[in-house]
């Protein structure tokens, strides 16, 4: 790098766009569970994607690495700069620019967090169906970076479904306009899906088209108690059945992740008892008269059919969001555990083989601790397992974990993230999900699109 070159980068941009030594605050290199790294040489925070573009294409002359940054709200170390890396935030670029709702789309800079999104569209009657618990931190560059997926899969796809167009900034500074707000496009290969899910490694997206709905005119949720795991799976079929289109969501909670959160996250209410194996969070949303209708009639059938033992039925927005607050405690119950012994995971498998996969982990993770144990939730409806690992009196030992549950979910067929992302953390496990020649082809795109490999080095893989 030139002695010149952060000059240079003021000029390109603007002096208060440029950040070096003191004046780079801790956030930009510290994660959302607060750990830190070296001080990243400067942050630079565009306002538009000229600029970025202009960024881009100096560090591409000078070989200066680059990590882009959104909300800082993932759990791979995917965003953390590495040293002597420079930091893209896009936290300047946060506009809502446009909802046109007769072409059901919304278009919104990078940098405009998830939440942000779904209010400005609520306000025309739409919905961005994308629903995370880190909705109000996390950006939708973000969230098209890792192929997002949370609450809603079920009913609307992952974040690559809700993507109409994109605009991305390659590593020498050019700018591909590919900001279409239609779902029909056969012209050829498909470029913003190479970009969805690509953690930032081949390009920067600046802006996006993504797809809104008219939001439906009511929503019902009900907290299910289920005997066994044989009978939630029998349960999803049936409410896949009687609500169709109108299954928004269908959550699963084993007996530790319901109980240890409503015992130990203050200010959550506690719909059902705690001594049940299994709880299920169920939402419909459609017409009010008729979800309600369904609803109850699926949960008369399903109790009559001994699939599930106790429910309660939101009756206000007030009571169903106090239901979807223990789901979403997720965070607030890993504060209550020390955290140097905690370890998340995010999986997919089969959901025939998730309770047989549970099991496994919980009997062979003591191997490497008698007391260690696993909190188990997830996404029942679509294949994704969160499991956080608390190992108290080993924290030493997390490599040995890590190796562990990976090795198991490889030995199931499944996939080491479902939708976190693969980031630094799991580099080492990708060829536990992807082949050989999957990883080189990956190399192979990242040849073609960033030769100088500055665009978020040692991400996913290396080359």
């Amino acid at each position: 790098m030139s002695n010149g070159f952060i000059g240079e980068l003021r000029e390109a941009l603007d002096n208060g766009s440029v950040l070096t030594g003191p004046d780079i605050d801790s956030r930009y290199y510290h994660d959302m569970a607060g750990k830190s790294v070296a001080k990243p040489r400067a942050v630079v925070r565009p306002r538009t994607t000229e600029q970025v573009s202009a960024l881009l294409r100096l560090c591409n002359r000078e070989k200066v690495p680059v990590t882009t940054q959104g909300g800082m709200t993932g759990l791979v170390r995917g965003a953390l700069p590495n040293a002597n890396e420079i930091v893209l935030s896009m936290e300047r670029m946060n506009a809502v620019e446009e909802v046109d709702v007769s072409a059901g789309a919304a278009t919104a800079q990078a940098g405009a967090p998830l939440q942000k999104i779904q209010e400005r569209v609520e306000q025309d009657g739409y919905v961005f169906p994308l629903d995370l618990g880190a909705r109000g931190s996390c950006t939708i560059g973000g969230n098209i970076s890792t192929n997002a997926g949370g609450n809603r899969v079920i009913r609307y796809g992952m974040t690559r479904d809700l993507i109409l167009g994109l605009e991305v900034v390659t590593a020498d500074g050019t700018v591909l306009q590919g900001l279409r707000k239609y779902v029909k496009n056969n012209t050829g290969i498909d470029l913003k899906q190479l970009f969805i899910g690509s953690e930032g490694i081949l390009g920067v997206v600046t802006r996006a088209a993504l797809r809104i709905f008219p939001a439906p005119e009511g929503r019902q949720v009900a907290l299910c108690a289920l005997p066994s795991f044989a009978q939630l799976i029998s349960f999803l079929g049936m409410a896949q059945k009687q609500l169709g289109g109108e299954l928004t969501a269908f959550e699963a909670m084993w007996n530790e992740y319901y109980r240890f959160t409503v015992e130990r996250v203050k200010g959550l209410a506690v719909p059902l008892p705690t001594h049940h194996p299994f709880y299920v969070l169920i939402e419909a949303s459609g017409h009010v008269d008729r979800i309600q209708v369904d609803l109850e009639k699926l949960l008369e059938t399903a109790m009559g059919e001994n699939m599930i033992l106790d429910a309660a039925l939101s009756n206000s927005n007030a009571s169903a969001a106090a239901m979807w607050r223990i789901r979403d405690s997720v965070s607030a119950l890993a504060r209550t555990f020390p955290y140097a012994a905690h370890i998340s995971f995010d999986v997919s498998l089969a959901i025939d083989q998730m309770d047989e996969y549970e099991k496994a982990i919980g009997a062979r993770i003591k191997t490497i601790d008698a007391g260690a144990f696993t909190i188990v939730f997830g996404h029942a409806g679509d294949g994704n397992l969160h499991i956080d690992l608390h190992h108290e009196h080993t924290p030493d030992r997390r490599d040995d974990f890590e190796s562990l549950v990976y090795q198991i979910t490889s030995e199931f067929g499944g996939s080491i993230s479902a939708e976190h992302g693969i980031g630094i953390l799991k580099r080492p496990y990708l060829k536990m999900s992807r082949t050989p020649e999957e990883i080189e082809t990956m190399r192979t795109l990242k040849r073609a699109l960033d030769p100088n490999s500055i665009l978020n080095p040692g991400r996913i893989f290396t080359m």
